[in-house]
């Protein structure tokens, strides 16, 4: 099951980016921290990708990523469904990802957040009555 989607937005300058973004959310980001060699920043469902052209290169074009309750029961869906997996299963600092291309070429990044990062941004903001994009 997918639990949030985001829209990102590639920048050499993620600063610029998201003084633009903190009063069209009226607030602050949700999820912040470096992931070389790309500085990653949530805000609402918007995730800024910081980093210079050649960083940002292998993931321009791709969607993402898709916050999901369990990456591997979402990699067999892909797989039977007849996506690719072009990045596997891997650890990162939220959690669990991969990459695939869906059979209509798409690419998209897939995220299992840590238990403490689903409570935090997904369960206990819906308890509040806020909607994800609201975080």
């Amino acid at each position: 099951m997918i639990l949030k989607t985001y829209t990102r937005i590639f920048t050499n300058d993620a600063e610029a980016t998201l003084r633009l973004l903190r009063p069209l959310h009226v607030g602050e980001p949700h999820l912040r921290f470096r992931f070389d060699p790309w500085d990653l920043i949530g805000i609402g469902d918007i995730l800024v990708v910081g980093g210079t052209d050649e960083a940002l290169a292998p993931i321009r074009g791709s969607l993402g990523p898709w916050i999901v309750t369990d990456i591997d029961v979402t990699r067999a869906t892909l797989v039977d469904a007849g996506a690719e997996i072009i990045r596997d299963i891997a650890p990162v600092p939220t959690g669990r990802m991969m990459y695939a291309r869906h059979p209509d070429g798409a690419t998209v990044e897939y995220v299992q957040w840590t238990p403490k990062l689903v409570e935090q941004l997904i369960e206990a903001p819906r308890r509040a009555g806020k909607l994800a994009s609201q975080i």
